[in-house]
């Protein structure tokens, strides 16, 4: 009998489920658009409870009945969400509280300082690996202790995303090492993923924390109340679930050393494969859904959620025209783009409209259009800022080439994909091929892949690599690559320069 695995992520604005056979084909694809909410400046949250489940429920039943499979057919099941959440929850795993989102949320400002000043930069360093920053969990946690203590009391368990979603389809609480180990530190001991009782207890009870597995670990079945709900089978088998960024990373064939992942979705993430963890507080470094994997990584604040801004707010009338039947608005705004030449005519962004993960590690960092004349238009505006992540991007892989660590191919990934010129700009900028994956769904993807190895359809994730094939390669213009030199340089030195009058702001 056929079977067929099941993938599901949730994003910022959108979640996609796929359905896939054996041999990694896609049967069926399904997305589900949410929003997102930002009550206060720094603030971003999602409601669990209605988005994350809620959107899991309807993909599941629409995937089922789009494809004409049984719930009998589906012989595993994989979740992502989106980065390093929190969200509580009380015994029944309902949500004490709207989850407090990945390093776009940047509320724990005041935590972080705290435990800088507590154990001092060298000690934050040694068990941290980098600088604490708005995409770690723990600060989160003591933001959510000193502000809301009830619900921090009350909490039955500090889960992220996926362990959410997880939980609520198996009721077992776990969380996979790749995550444990990347958000969540120095909650867990990274030699066997136990609870570090040295610094635990000034966040949470270690009876809150998840349990840490490897992301394909099969770690139960569905339940009978999460059957009722989703319309998947009693006992089907669920894997332990990821991030979306390392679910995308593995749906894109990140296998070995030298494979970089560029995720381009509402923020910008990269993952890439190395023989060692790097030391150096401007990226991250750690190891890898694949076991014995050593990976680098980096995560910026605004990508799609920037070309989403310059949509609804300078070019509104072609929302209005697609609402009415025309053309996509994305689609539209990208016309004439291309008779812009590289630097839009001495026009610079710099993309920090929500602050800044890495390599600045500043949530004070703010949004620049810096060199602005009266010839510029609203088009050379947003060709700017779709450079300006281009130069976010060359200026991580400057950070790659300092510390010795090869890149032989770059995958991208994500809907920013779907702009052509967004990945030439991106191609020109770097100096290098852009490769887009055949299959685009993305996280959902790879975690319906490792639902497959997490249930043997696969022994090893080396086994995958026939299977994911390439679409498209881009090849930089090195004409554009030289001309984009000069402005790359001054993007560098508009944040070194401003960020004391950010701080001001």
């Amino acid at each position: 009998m056929a079977e067929y695995y099941l993938g599901i992520d949730i994003g910022t604005y959108e979640s996609k489920g796929v359905l896939i056979d054996g041999d990694c084909r896609v049967v069926a694809v399904h997305a589900e658009r949410h929003g997102l909410e930002n009550p206060r400046n720094n603030y971003f949250e999602h409601d669990a409870q209605e988005v994350w489940w809620g959107d899991f429920c309807k993909i599941t039943r629409s995937l089922l009945e789009e494809s004409g499979k049984k719930n009998s057919d589906i012989a595993a099941v994989g979740a992502s969400t989106l980065g390093a959440d929190l969200v509580a929850v009380d015994r029944d795993c309902m949500p004490l509280r709207k989850a407090i989102l990945y390093g776009i949320d940047a509320r724990a400002e005041a935590e972080i300082a705290a435990l800088n000043a507590k154990y001092g930069k060298e000690k934050v360093l040694e068990f941290n690996g980098r600088p604490l920053c708005s995409n770690d969990v723990p600060p989160k946690i003591l933001w959510l202790k000193n502000h809301e203590p009830r619900v921090w009391e009350k909490a039955y368990k500090l889960l992220t995303g996926s362990s959410f979603l997880t939980a609520k389809l198996t009721g077992e609480y776990v969380i996979d090492r790749f995550l444990a180990y990347g958000a969540f530190t120095p909650l867990y001991h990274t030699k066997d993923g136990t609870v570090d009782m040295e610094y635990c207890p000034e966040f949470c009870r270690p009876d809150q924390l998840a349990r840490v597995c490897d992301t394909t670990d099969v770690v139960g079945g569905i339940t009978k109340k999460a059957a009722r709900e989703t319309g998947l089978l009693e006992g089907t088998p669920v894997i332990a679930g990821a991030d979306d960024s390392g679910a995308e990373a593995i749906s894109t064939g990140i296998l070995e050393q030298g494979d970089m992942m560029i995720q381009i979705g509402s923020s910008l993430y990269l993952i890439g494969l190395c023989d060692r963890i790097v030391k150096d507080p401007r990226i991250w470094s750690g190891g890898f859904i694949i076991p014995g994997a050593c990976s680098v990584q980096g995560g910026t604040n605004n990508a799609g959620t920037l070309t989403r801004w310059y949509r609804d707010h300078l070019f509104s009338d072609l929302v209005k025209e697609e609402r009415e039947g025309g053309e996509n608005a994305y689609a539209a705004m990208l016309k004439g783009l291309e008779k812009i030449p590289p630097g839009s005519e001495g026009l610079i962004t710099v993309p920090y409209f929500a602050g800044e993960r890495t390599p600045v590690n500043d949530p004070e960092a703010r949004g620049v259009l810096f060199g602005m004349t009266l010839r510029h238009t609203r088009e050379h505006m947003y060709r700017s800022a779709l450079e300006a992540v281009g130069y976010s991007l060359a200026e991580h892989f400057s950070i790659f080439e300092e510390n010795n660590i090869p890149i032989r191919n770059v995958y991208a990934v994500g809907g920013g994909t779907k702009a052509p010129l967004w990945m030439q700009i991106i191609s020109d900028i770097l100096g290098r091929e852009i490769v887009t994956a055949d299959v685009t769904v993305g996280a959902a993807f790879g975690d319906a892949v490792m639902a497959a190895i997490g249930v043997g359809r696969f022994r090893s994730f080396s086994e995958i690599r026939p299977y994911i094939k390439p679409k498209k390669i881009y090849h930089p213009d090195w004409k554009a690559h030289e001309n984009y030199k000069p402005y790359f340089k001054m993007f560098l030195d508009l944040y070194s320069r401003n960020k004391d009058l950010m701080k001001k702001l």
